[in-house]
């Protein structure tokens, strides 16, 4: 066996199955959205980061970062998500899927007078739950969002300024 089939090799061995039962699983919230840890990276034997968001009518989501190692998925559960993809913005409902790769800056909220039920997947996953948590905090107004400013390398979340973005949030209220 060759080093690299030996790096394949041990590395999915460290892996095992994560099975988060809807009942045990964390919740974080604030007053526009519920999030529903269900696997962190590196913490739970998972190769991935998954999450799943329930936001309120027009509650925001993120506003445009992006991620440089990570790519991030999303699948619409149900309702409408508005989303910013570099310069575009997109309405994606019920049955969508999108796939964000590295290193391109996006945003999402709920679509303008909609509800949205979003499964969020990033891979290759990092440990994210406790920013996660963070968000919870500083939404709820316990934590300072200079703390979230300070974490970006740490959870790989880089905020940018978009135009775009802020021109769609506006329009939408």
């Amino acid at each position: 066996m060759n080093s690299d089939s030996n790096n394949i090799s041990s590395n999915a061995a460290a892996l095992k199955p994560v099975l988060t039962r809807a009942a045990n699983a964390e919740t974080t919230s604030d007053p526009s959205s519920v999030m529903t840890l269900l696997a962190d990276a590196g913490t739970d034997g998972s190769s991935i980061t998954s999450y799943r968001s329930t936001f309120a009518k027009g509650a925001v989501g993120a506003p445009a970062h992006f991620h440089t190692k990570a790519s991030e998925m999303f699948f619409v559960v149900d309702g409408s998500l508005q989303v910013l993809v570099d310069d575009e913005v997109k309405v994606l409902t019920s049955g969508d899927f999108l796939l964000v790769p590295p290193h391109t800056p996006h945003a999402f909220a709920a679509a303008p007078d909609a509800t949205a039920d979003v499964l969020f997947v990033f891979t290759p996953g990092m440990p994210r739950f406790d920013y996660l948590r963070l968000l919870g905090r500083v939404m709820r107004g316990e934590a300072s969002p200079a703390e979230i400013a300070a974490s970006s390398e740490q959870y790989d979340n880089h905020y940018v300024d978009s135009p775009v973005w802020k021109a769609a949030l506006e329009a939408a209220n």
